[in-house]
């Protein structure tokens, strides 16, 4: 994988100097452990952070899908003041790409089943396919937005057949329009597995192994790699992908679903002409389990790559500052939204970034990194937390707690005495 140095403030014109085909080692200050470092100034905190050498003025990051699908969407992300936007997945041969209509369904906090359902959205589903528009098309608004934004960074999603020469292709051509960095989908739970793309990848780690080698090889900007949460241990992809040269993680896509029957219809949501298909799972509703799957990767990065030259992009129901926190205590650098942006508009950004400063503010954390992982420290196994607390309860019975009878009392120290005694 080519190294790129990126310190400087990159121009429509750049170009880079020199790539040298090893593993990237980028110039980010080295961190122990996950140690809390408080600020004590009471000072903004700092939203700003660096992965892989790339600068963002916050971690929030547009996640591929309809909020990255044209020049006009993500121009908006970045005006609002997203951090970084990653464009929806684009593939040589856009005509193989055909959507319908309706792709979404809502699970609603109320009874499912009923199209008169009116209560809070806590999931979504979508049968959504990768960018259906000409390849040529996307790479022209790519180069234009590069030119417009120059110091914002801009991430080419790229998904390909089983096709060494088709991925070498696709990533010659995004490249070439400045992009900063490439997300490869490994991970679209429906429609493209069909033909050997996405999840199919993602899934089988031995293909995985491979294509990402093809990837790494050709690529001169920083890599990430887009897990699927639809299989057994997320950790073991991740670890290939790593070894196989990605900077980056990124997880979760969408989880594989059917939203529901209409009871009404007896029909599948969502219903195209009277039938549907299983499709991926987003929103709320999945956020948990998210969490699960980036503390399952946070932990073996952690302990296999010293966490140090890779990043972890944590995505899954983000809607507020402290949904994000969240990612970010389990060890993420950045925090990707799609759904959440389908549902609140571009400019919830602003409320996520409030709302995570609040945050910061209240543990008086000046930037990201204070606090980035520092919950990962407190998982462990159902084994260790029996231990725990068999150990905790012996110690508890250890200490008396006030006086155990009358013949207890003393007149010097009554009143401590009385004081030991009392709850509250």
């Amino acid at each position: 994988m080519a190294s790129l140095n990126l310190t400087q403030i990159r121009g429509k014109n750049f170009v880079p100097v020199e790539f040298a085909r090893t593993r990237p080692c980028w110039n980010r200050p080295s961190r122990v452990g996950f140690k809390v470092f408080a600020s004590e100034s009471q000072a903004e905190p700092d939203l700003s952070v660096t992965v892989n050498g790339l600068h963002m003025p916050n971690p929030f990051v547009i996640g591929s899908g309809p909020p990255g699908t044209n020049y006009t969407v993500m121009k908006r992300a970045f005006d609002e003041g997203w951090g970084a936007v990653i464009a929806k997945t684009v593939s040589l041969d856009a005509a193989k790409v055909i959507n319908v209509t309706p792709r979404y369904a809502r699970l609603r906090a109320e009874p499912n089943g009923s199209a008169k359902a009116k209560g809070q959205i806590i999931g979504w589903e979508n049968i959504e396919l990768i960018s259906d528009r000409p390849l040529e098309t996307m790479l022209k608004e790519f180069k234009q937005l590069k030119e417009e934004y120059p110091d914002r960074i801009l991430i080419a999603s790229i998904m390909e057949e089983y096709n060494k020469a088709a991925w070498e292709e696709l990533i010659d051509r995004v490249e070439q329009t400045g992009i900063d960095a490439i997300e490869v989908n490994f991970s679209c739970p429906h429609g493209m597995p069909e033909r050997k793309m996405g999840a199919a990848v993602g899934q089988d780690c031995a293909l995985l192994e491979e294509v990402c080698g093809w990837v790494n090889a050709k690529a001169t900007v920083p890599v990430w790699a887009k897990m699927t949460p639809n299989i057994t241990d997320i950790a073991l992809p991740a670890r290939v992908a790593l070894r196989s040269g990605c900077e980056g993680i990124a997880a979760i896509n969408t989880i594989m679903s059917v939203m529901g029957i209409n009871l009404d219809t007896l029909r599948p949501e969502p219903c195209v002409e009277g039938y549907s298909t299983p499709g991926g799972y987003s929103s709320k509703a999945v956020h948990p389990i998210a969490l699960a799957k980036v503390m399952s990767i946070a932990k073996m990065m952690k302990s296999e790559f010293g966490d140090k030259d890779h990043s972890l992009s944590g995505i899954g129901g983000v809607e507020t500052g402290g949904d994000a926190a969240e990612f970010i205590l389990l060890g993420a650098n950045t925090v990707q939204v799609c759904t959440g942006v389908m549902m609140h508009g571009y400019s919830v950004v602003k409320k996520l970034c409030a709302e995570l400063k609040d945050f910061m503010k209240a543990h008086n954390f000046s930037s990201i990194e204070d606090f980035r992982g520092v919950s990962l420290q407190y998982f462990t196994t159902h084994t260790d937390l029996v231990r725990r607390q068999q150990e905790a309860i012996q110690q508890r019975k250890a200490i008396r707690r006030g006086l155990q009878s009358d013949k207890d009392w003393t007149g010097d120290g009554f009143v401590k005495e009385t004081e030991s005694m009392v709850s509250n």
